[in-house]
């Protein structure tokens, strides 16, 4: 399981010219299921980035995290986390999971999230989405599990 995570000033998914989720101060994950992954991935990286201190403190410090700065959070589906371009000029996608096992587990995932205390919107899974990211900082963490 593969997360890209933005902290993010604001941050929206917008479906069908209609927007799905929107949040202010928070993060935006980006979230890539591979073969193989399961409860024992979810849970991990749930809470490691509940708890990643990527927010300042009063004196500029990276020492707080989304639950300290009462944060808010999207959760986007997105296998291309695992493109793979070592071959040749188009990715190839083949270490992804499948719709099928991936949809149970990006869900199992935001529930996990949610049960940390972090309010967590989604975007919609398999649908083109336009997602709109105010990278702050800028900030951006992959993690890995």
């Amino acid at each position: 399981m593969r997360a890209l995570i933005q902290r993010v000033s604001q941050a929206s998914v917008t479906v069908d010219d209609h927007v799905i989720s929107r949040i202010g101060k928070g993060l935006v994950v980006l979230l890539g299921i591979g073969h193989g992954d399961g409860e024992e991935q979810a849970a991990f990286l749930a809470e490691k980035i509940a708890n990643l201190r990527i927010f300042e403190d009063e004196q500029g410090k990276t020492n707080l995290s989304v639950l300290d700065v009462r944060g808010e959070a999207i959760v986007v589906s997105q296998f291309t986390l695992y493109a793979d371009s070592r071959k040749g000029r188009r990715p190839s996608f083949t270490d992804a999971a499948l719709p099928d096992a991936a949809e149970p587990l990006v869900d199992r995932f935001v529930e996990l999230f949610r049960g940390h205390g972090v309010p967590t919107q989604t975007g919609r899974f398999g649908a083109h989405m336009q997602v709109e990211i105010h990278n702050d900082g800028p900030v951006t963490i992959w993690l890995e599990k």
